[in-house]
């Protein structure tokens, strides 16, 4: 028996693993919906691209004895040749109030309804549901419970969701605070700059929190042309600073040559690759094909600036 789950996932936490875990529960042979960038961004100020929400998801699922696959829907009721052979849909106390629609709409079409498995809410140390939102504001982790308290010079969702998962692997329980911040460099940081940017970054966001993290991605002209090298700084109140890299790579000459005369980088992709391409998973991930991709490499250079740090935790 088929079993279904759809939602946003947008920053992945338990509420959402307690639906994924139910599904297999039921059945080894799950489908998976996660909202189009479009349908997610309906009613909501802040959400992760499909990108990152597809990623996070993905690596959870990883987890998961059984099949499983993932698709992307526009709609509650999603692709009509995937869903009509679905028998059981999980889904949270919540969204009973839409699933009774998309009955409506299957018996409309002359197709059998589906069964629900309702999953309870999960709840945080407050009793209060666990939301992303909740999770944004840095009130709590993704478990729902408070843990160390990190901030991070930006609300780029790339940095972000970079920081948080590296912190979680270090520390567990972690409430992570996204602060727009002004790098104090240009735009387009070149050499020493990008040390800078970071750890401006990370002065700026640490205010009363506990440890502050900023990342900022620079431009090197070494070796044989131009490349990326992104660095990270991580600042706690006691004024310690740790500084951490990524590994660089080469930018091909026709964006180098744009970039040396006064775009930025994400100005040149745009340029040569287009709108679309120059929104995607960063740079890194159109120039290798997805070989990887922006958070990967900013979760590498998160990591080298705790390198330091590990031994005293």
């Amino acid at each position: 028996m088929k079993v279904a789950v759809a939602g946003t996932f947008d920053v992945l936490h338990a509420g959402h693993k307690a639906l994924i875990d139910r599904a297999f529960e039921i059945s080894d042979n799950v489908l998976i919906g996660i909202t189009s960038d479009s349908m997610a961004s309906v009613g909501r100020d802040n959400v992760n691209p499909l990108w990152i929400r597809r990623r996070i998801l993905e690596e959870y699922l990883s987890t998961k004895e059984g099949k499983w696959e993932m698709f992307e829907i526009e709609d509650i009721y999603g692709p009509r040749e995937l869903m009509d052979g679905i028998g059981t849909l999980v889904i949270s106390e919540e969204t009973l109030g839409n699933s009774r629609l998309l009955n409506e709409e299957r018996r409309s079409r002359g197709v059998g309804p589906l069964e629900f498995s309702i999953v309870p809410l999960v709840t945080n140390e407050t009793g209060e549901r666990i939301s992303s939102t909740g999770i944004r504001r840095g009130s709590y982790g993704r478990s729902g419970r408070k843990g160390k308290d990190i901030a991070v010079g930006s609300v780029n969702p790339v940095k972000v969701e970079a920081v948080r998962c590296v912190m979680e692997n270090v520390f567990g329980d972690v409430t992570i605070t996204a602060v727009e911040v002004d790098s104090g460099v240009p735009e387009q940081p070149f050499g020493d700059d990008t040390v800078t940017g970071a750890v401006n970054r990370a002065r700026g966001a640490l205010g009363k929190h506990w440890m502050a993290v900023g990342i900022e991605a620079g431009v090197f002209e070494i070796h044989d042309g131009l490349y990326d090298v992104q660095h990270c700084a991580v600042m706690t109140r006691d004024g310690n600073v740790t500084i951490g890299m990524g590994s660089g790579f080469r930018y091909p000459d026709d964006v180098a040559q744009l970039v040396r005369g006064g775009l930025t980088v994400g100005e040149a992709m745009k340029r040569i690759f287009g709108e679309n391409k120059g929104r995607s998973e960063g740079a890194v991930g159109i120039l290798s094909k997805g070989l990887i991709d922006s958070k990967e490499l900013t979760e590498q250079s998160v990591k080298a600036a705790m390198i330091p740090r590990m031994r005293e935790l």
